[in-house]
This record gives structure tokens, C-alpha cells and sequence, in this order.
């Protein structure tokens, strides 16, 4: 799938209108740390080669100032949402926000288990009404962050959506050097 990442990219950027902010980083989880510590910058992680080049025209086309994460790895399929976190599965025991690429093995490791996974191929603008709306279902206010880079930022931002509902986190940062056992096994101790 690495070709097929890049080749997305390279098609879009030389389809998208000139002007507009858009970066492109490939892998380096300090440069996607360093975009993220920005709040001046959206932040994507598409999972998918269409979500990139989908992803990379829309910023384009709106002229945000973006930063789009591509990584090797990519989801067998790509998401549809456009905008906000998308329920890819429901669950009563608590949540997991799957970033990018991180979709495919979150959901074959919590395979079995009820629990609400949300899909983000976008992390700013975060999408707080979406993550809410999905705790508040849940029967336990318990949330499980999966993306590849430091979780540091969109903790914070889960934090200052919950601030108003008990809840635990766990946050799973370098989600790629993750196998699907290893993360399972943390969410499976984490859950009530």
C-alpha cells in the first residue's frame, strides 16, 4: 500500500488549485507532532489513498492552512465521512477514536468486544460533538485514543470535551509500531 499513498498524494497535489497551505508529511511522527503542537494548522490523517487525494483537494479547494499525515500503512476500504468522526461500529462498554490507518487493526483487536469505535481521518478541526454524543451512549465513559503520532494533543482535546463527564482515557500513541494483540490487550485491561 505505500505506492499506492504515494501515488495518491502526487495525483492530487498536481490536481489541486494553486495557492493554499496545504503540507504534505510522509511518516515522520515528529513532523506530524510538530503540525499538531500548531493550532493554527488543520490536521489530517487520511487512512486511505482515496481519503488522501479527497482530502488534499477539499483543503485546496477551501485554502486552509493543512497539514496531511501519509503513512505506509492504509485501511483495506476507504471511510466516507467528510467531515467529523465516523461511527464505524456501536457499542455500549465504552469508546475507541481510531485514527487514519490505525482503523483497520483497532477493529480486528477489539473484534467481539461492545465498544463504540469512531473513526477520525481528521483531527482539527476535532470534531467534540461527535465524541461526546458517542460517550454520553455508552453505558461507561471510558476512551480509548488509537492514532500514530503523540496523543498529547487530541487527549487535550478529549479532556476539554469531556470536562463535564467523569471519564477515563487511554491513549495509545504510535499506533503503527502497535501490533493488534498489543493493542487488544491494553484495551481489554483497560475496560471495566
Amino acid at each position: 500500500m505505500q505506492t499506492d499513498m504515494l501515488l495518491a498524494v502526487a495525483e492530487a497535489l498536481s490536481q489541486r488549485p494553486r495557492g493554499g497551505g496545504v503540507v504534505v508529511g510522509y511518516g515522520t511522527e515528529e513532523e506530524l507532532n510538530r503540525f499538531a503542537a500548531d493550532p493554527s494548522w488543520n490536521l489530517h490523517l487520511p487512512g486511505h489513498p482515496a481519503e488522501v487525494r479527497q482530502v488534499i483537494l477539499e483543503a485546496a479547494h477551501r485554502g486552509e492552512r493543512a497539514y496531511v499525515h501519509v503513512t505506509a500503512e492504509a485501511n483495506a476500504e476507504p471511510r466516507g465521512a467528510t467531515e467529523g468522526f465516523e461511527r464505524v461500529r456501536d457499542g455500549r462498554a465504552g469508546v475507541v477514536l481510531a485514527v487514519g490507518a490505525g482503523l483497520d487493526p483497532v477493529l480486528r483487536a477489539t473484534a467481539g468486544l461492545d465498544l463504540t469505535v469512531l473513526y477520525a481521518r481528521t483531527l482539527r478541526p476535532f470534531d467534540a460533538i461527535g465524541l461526546r454524543t458517542a460517550v454520553l451512549a455508552a453505558d461507561h465513559a471510558d476512551v480509548v485514543l488509537v492514532e500514530p503520532g503523540s496523543t498529547r494533543t487530541t487527549a487535550c482535546h478529549v479532556a476539554s470535551t469531556l470536562v463535564h463527564v467523569p471519564h477515563r482515557l487511554l491513549a495509545l500513541d504510535g499506533a503503527g509500531r502497535l501490533g493488534e494483540e498489543e493493542i487488544g490487550r491494553a484495551v481489554r485491561d483497560f475496560l471495566r
